[in-house]
């Protein structure tokens, strides 16, 4: 079991350069966990793609449909006192900590393409690629 950040789900579900990468680590670890707040950030990240005329609007809704339906029994919510603290500590966004909180709560590891939330949490963050690859 792992908590993915949004990003890790938008390049498991949108074709890209780390699509492979996430699709290795889901073949590594099929079990993964979110805050609540991944589906807003992902239908963000599905807006902002639509906008630049790199998603069609029908495949986004196909995109966003088939996440929700991989995340319905693997998303939670986080506390809000746990977020504070992490962000406060960290300088990292409440956004990010909201995963850093549920990754410390389920006590597993966030695996995170954020290099910079990584450095900020070592003990607690994996880097998609080192994931993927199995690194611990």
């Amino acid at each position: 079991m792992i908590v993915v950040d949004t990003n890790v789900l938008a390049y498991f579900w949108i074709p890209g350069d780390s699509t492979l990468a996430t699709r290795r680590l889901a073949s590594v670890d099929p079990d993964w966990k979110a805050p609540l707040l991944w589906k807003s950030e992902f239908r963000n990240v599905l807006s902002t793609l639509i906008r630049a005329g790199k998603l069609a609007e029908d495949v986004a809704v196909d995109v966003i449909r088939a996440a929700e339906r991989q995340m319905s029994e693997s998303e939670f919510p986080v506390e809000s006192e746990t977020v504070l603290k992490l962000a406060a500590s960290s300088g990292a966004s409440a956004y990010d900590c909201e995963f850093v909180a549920l990754a410390m709560e389920l006590d597993v590891p966030l695996v995170t393409s954020d290099r910079r939330l990584a450095r900020a949490f070592p003990d607690l963050t994996r880097v998609l690629e080192d994931a993927a690859d199995g690194v611990s």
